[in-house]
């Protein structure tokens, strides 16, 4: 008789819609907020994940970006500002079974939270953290942020801004974040791409997405947008392929030591062979990549040559698989319950130099 005990088989994956990853709350952003359209994107991911809803955990701070978890069918946790990483990471260390994504914007993220976000990202925490970068701060009425352009007149800088803004993805490069990447809010297809591949990835997953704020800093990143001028505009980034760009895919980017330059295929003999290849497991390509910047407003715009209009890059600068802070963690407690034993909580409470207050 066969007494080889039998396998239950795997539960099938939950099958879910868009409508099972919202809420039953009204969704309240200003009419046209960019913020819509990264919520459609994230639900429609959610929902083909194939990870069950209660598995699922949505943190934030503080911002417009902040209300997100209010409107996900999943478990949520309203943080206070900046600290988002900070509650995120406990989450993941006390349950590695829960996928836990951050949102987060350029006010909440870079300015009080940057310390959290850095030491999340270098700890490689497995984390999936969406940065909306509108360049402004919303919420509290249109003041300038860590990435508002320099001159930038607001609420808090009349006279323009006089320090140069944070390149979010140069940023947690420096971090060495496993994943970064970045999209637009509109470019639904692009966004949803990127987000799949995050929630795939084992570490800390940093998304930088071009946001607008419709109210208090409309058209932040419309030469990106703007159908005239994307295509020239934009530089999407594909592993393996040369940095190509342009409406006619005639352009494209070569390094000249470690200065980009832009050349025109065909000319002087150029072909794709000659430019740039991307490479998402090489860290120090991906940092020279993420400072190819186009000119940072319409007007700038105009005012640069031709020569000198670098494109946008938009997609995934680095993807690397490197034990993340749970694995880590788990190890250095098994190995300490290797070697010391289980412990007694109760006993180490009562050890060492104890007193009672009469």
């Amino acid at each position: 008789m066969d007494e080889t005990p039998r396998r239950e088989p795997e539960p099938a994956p939950p099958k879910y819609t868009k409508r099972d990853m919202q809420s039953d709350q009204e969704v309240r952003w200003c009419p046209g907020c960019g913020d819509y359209a990264i919520l459609n994107a994230v639900q429609q991911v959610f929902a083909r994940l194939g990870i069950p809803r209660e598995n699922l955990v949505v943190v934030s701070g503080i911002g417009c970006s902040s209300r997100f978890p209010y409107y996900m069918g999943t478990y949520g946790f309203h943080g206070i500002h900046g600290r988002a990483p900070g509650i995120a990471t406990g989450i993941k260390a006390v349950n590695p079974a829960l996928q836990v994504w951050v949102v987060t914007g350029d006010g909440d993220g870079l300015s009080i939270g940057g310390n959290h976000l850095m030491h999340a990202l270098r700890r490689n925490v497995d984390l999936k953290i969406l940065l909306f970068n509108n360049r402004i701060y919303g919420l509290t009425k249109g003041q300038s942020s860590p990435t508002s352009e320099l001159g930038k007149v607001s609420k808090s800088t009349p006279y323009g801004t006089i320090e140069p803004p944070i390149n979010p993805v140069a940023w947690a490069l420096a971090a060495e974040a496993t994943f970064v990447a970045r999209s637009v809010d509109i470019y639904t297809r692009h966004l949803m791409d990127v987000l799949d591949r995050m929630a795939k990835h084992r570490g800390a997953a940093f998304l930088e997405v071009l946001q607008n704020c419709i109210v208090f800093n409309d058209k932040a990143h419309e030469p990106l947008v703007d159908r005239a001028s994307r295509d020239r505009l934009n530089l999407l980034l594909e592993h393996g392929k040369p940095l190509v760009f342009g409406a006619s895919r005639d352009l494209g980017i070569r390094f000249e030591g470690l200065r980009p330059v832009i050349v025109r295929l065909g000319e002087g003999g150029v072909a794709e062979r000659d430019l740039a290849r991307h490479d998402e497991g090489d860290a120090a390509l991906a940092s020279l990549i993420a400072r190819i910047l186009p000119p940072p407003t319409a007007e700038d715009l105009e005012r640069t040559p031709e020569s000198l209009r670098f494109p946008m890059p938009l997609g995934v600068f680095r993807c690397e698989r490197r034990p993340t802070y749970e694995e880590l963690l788990e190890a250095q407690g098994a190995a300490a319950k290797a070697s010391r034993g289980e412990g007694d909580l109760d006993r180490l409470f009562r050890s060492g130099e104890v007193w009672r207050v009469e």
